[in-house]
């Protein structure tokens, strides 16, 4: 496996790429959780989108609260739908509200690395920001894009934000 690091719009970047991908069907998928490093992911995306004439697909997760059904709830609580409200917020955020590249917004349940690994197959890439710190890769990279370096079916590009 091998990776790149470059830099767009105050953002750096590691791209990480191995053999045997297959076909990619012409998407580039990002993982959105409105943080800085996501929003800078959702611009890097819809750059390389704009170049490449590929697909926009903005993916958010969400889970159920750990002891969700222990104690007193709300007699109705949308967790997807709270999902899809972070999720278009984060991407008019970043992308203005009148952006020429379209997107497609994915709300799913589940863990999010494991969202992102099964929603990016056959993409032509996956995009996540990162949240961590550090001078080298390891200590770089938050929980999410490091489980996406390790299991991604397609070329992966981790963004950390400049905060």
């Amino acid at each position: 496996m091998g990776g790149e690091r470059g830099g767009v719009g105050g953002a750096t970047g590691v791209l990480v790429v191995s053999n045997g991908f297959g076909e990619a069907d012409g998407r580039v998928v990002v993982g959105v959780d409105g943080s800085v490093a996501s929003k800078a992911a959702l611009r890097w995306a819809a750059d390389q989108v704009r170049l490449t004439g590929a697909t926009l697909q903005a993916v958010t997760a969400w889970e159920y609260p750990a002891l969700y059904g222990w104690g007193p709830t709300y007699p109705y609580e949308d967790f997807a739908g709270l999902a899809g409200k972070v999720l278009t917020k984060a991407v008019r955020e970043a992308l203005g509200p009148s952006s020429e590249v379209d997107v497609r917004e994915t709300v799913s349940a589940g863990h999010p690395a494991r969202v992102l690994i099964d929603v990016s197959e056959r993409a032509q890439a996956l995009v996540v920001g990162s949240h961590g710190v550090g001078g080298f890769v390891g200590a770089m990279l938050g929980s999410v894009s490091q489980y996406c370096a390790h299991h991604a079916r397609c070329p992966l590009v981790i963004i950390r934000g400049a905060e």
